[in-house]
């Protein structure tokens, strides 16, 4: 431990790194078999004034029995938020049941990090990182295919959660090609929706393909290397614009979790969230509850964020509507009622192009609007 301690407290004090990421961190909570959140190694960086004051992200598993930890790790500790991966996956391949979970990792994951004082920055969101396929691949094959990897495809993860769009791998059907496009833009944009932090694994920006390899470790070629692009892709565009739309919007980062009532202070009758059917009717226990169920509108009111900004001002923005169709159907949602007026489209993802900045259809409370099968679309109301 004190070899671990000396080594993190040297690289913060004279290399000036800002923190660290702790691989298959449940071993750390290990002090005999079981995995113990109060062990000694947690003791020790709660105590110490340098290492306790650096970003501190936990990958909280292990391959060991009871390794899997994730909403475990005491305060100080975010971590890679596993099921906001299992639950997003799930919810855009069509899996049944997805709907409920989904609600809890879209808002910062309370049910995980509320109970011992965290807040949704506990919360690291990802869909694909350096294990695993990458979006690209993710969307394109349902089985793994490591034969490169010399081990007859026997390593590597087995169950990933994926799903190829109709095709396995390569293939020049160009209505699966559009469906893997419009999916990559949903996982990005649902990402930069989420409370919490998100995290982007390299190159899945412009669709990098590891060709079906989700073990690609021990291959130092091609395979895994990454070709940056000079020119920026579509989905590298999207990308970006996902990006600024987060960046400029705090009701898109809240460093509070959700009331789920009106807050008191902002003079706002709104709850700071609320929850719809695509018919517009605010979500009842049943709809929550059905199988079938893989479609909602979410509201962020970005006149109810109780948290104060850095000099303690209040926080205003403006508000959304996250409009989300995982179905195979197209469907139309009504726009809900008494929560705003008028609405302009800014994210689309059935359009690979985009929404540029100010030319999204305008809408009114009560019109509807068609989404295309697996599609996202996003509605802003300003402040």
């Amino acid at each position: 431990l004190q070899l671990i301690m000396d080594s993190l407290r040297y690289w913060v004090t004279e290399m000036h790194v800002d923190g660290f990421r702790f691989d298959l961190a449940a071993t750390l909570a290990r002090q005999f078999h079981e995995v113990d959140r109060l062990s000694s190694f947690f003791d020790l960086v709660q105590q110490d004034p340098v290492v306790s004051q650096v970003k501190l992200i936990a990958e909280p598993w292990d391959v060991g029995e009871g390794g899997y930890q994730v909403g475990n790790f005491p305060p100080l500790w975010t971590e890679w938020n596993g099921k906001y991966r299992d639950t997003v996956r799930d919810l855009w391949r069509g899996e049944p049941r997805a709907l409920a979970e989904f609600g809890s990792r879209l808002t910062g994951s309370s049910d995980l990090y509320q109970d011992d004082g965290r807040r949704p920055l506990a919360s690291i969101n990802f869909v694909t990182c350096h294990d695993g396929f990458t979006l690209h691949d993710l969307v394109s094959y349902n089985d793994k295919h490591n034969e490169a990897n010399g081990e007859d495809n026997r390593d590597g993860e087995s169950h990933n959660r994926s799903w190829n769009c109709g095709a396995e791998g390569d293939t020049d059907d160009p209505e699966v090609l559009r469906l893997r496009a419009r999916q990559m833009r949903n996982f990005i944009a649902t990402l930069m929706l989420s409370q919490g932090v998100p995290m982007i694994s390299h190159g899945d920006e412009f669709a990098r393909t590891q060709r079906g390899n989700n073990n690609a470790y021990c291959q130092d070629n091609e395979l895994s290397w990454i070709q940056w692009p000079e020119e920026g892709s579509e989905l590298l565009e999207f990308t970006r614009a996902m990006v600024w739309l987060r960046r400029d919007h705090p009701v898109l980062r809240r460093r509070r979790f959700f009331h789920g009532r009106p807050v008191e202070g902002t003079h706002d009758e709104l709850s700071d969230i609320a929850w719809f059917t695509p018919e517009g009717g605010e979500m009842a226990q049943g709809d929550w509850d059905s199988a079938q169920v893989s479609a909602l509108t979410v509201f962020l009111n970005g006149n109810a964020i109780s948290e104060p900004g850095p000099r303690g001002e209040r926080i205003a923005d403006d508000s959304f509507l996250l409009m989300f169709n995982a179905s195979p159907e197209p469907l139309d949602f009504v726009v809900p009622v008494d929560h705003g007026r008028q609405w302009q489209v800014v994210v689309d993802t059935a359009r690979p192009e985009g929404v540029p900045p100010g030319t999204g259809p305008k809408v009114e409370a009560g019109d509807r609007v068609t989404l295309p099968d697996r599609s996202l679309t996003v509605l802003q109301r300003p402040a």
